[in-house]
């Protein structure tokens, strides 16, 4: 008796259709992972900075707009960050970066807020 192994060609493509179907599921879930990360890295610089200005400020009785003065800050790879406004009574922030089309603001103090409606202290992200 002649004992045939293996699956048909049906069993194949039937297992290759429930793969591509799974695959057209959890793509999308994933594509969006890689821009959460850089906004969440954007959150986390504009946070930092927070610090980093109000240390600047302890010391020196004013913020200031330049990065390389506040001791031991530097912005994520891959985030570009800037201080828009910085005044002796608060500052404004903005940071980007060129993987992502959002942008993330901060301000705080008497400072301009960068967009229309913030609430000082609390990051907004478009």
């Amino acid at each position: 008796m002649l004992s045939r192994r293996g699956f048909t060609l049906i069993e194949l493509l039937i297992v290759v259709v429930i793969i591509g179907i799974l695959a057209a599921i959890a793509i999308p879930k994933f594509a969006n992972t890689k821009e959460k990360a850089y906004i969440g890295a954007m959150k986390s610089d504009l946070r930092n900075l927070a610090t980093a200005e109000e240390a600047f400020f302890y010391d020196s009785t004013n913020y200031t707009t330049n990065l390389a003065q506040m001791n031991n800050f530097s912005a994520s790879t891959g985030v570009t960050l800037v201080v828009n406004e910085a005044t002796p009574a608060g500052w404004s922030a903005t940071a980007s970066s060129a993987t992502t089309t959002h942008k993330c603001y901060l301000f705080s103090g008497t400072a301009t807020p960068p967009v229309s409606g913030m609430i000082e202290g609390r990051i907004l992200c478009q």
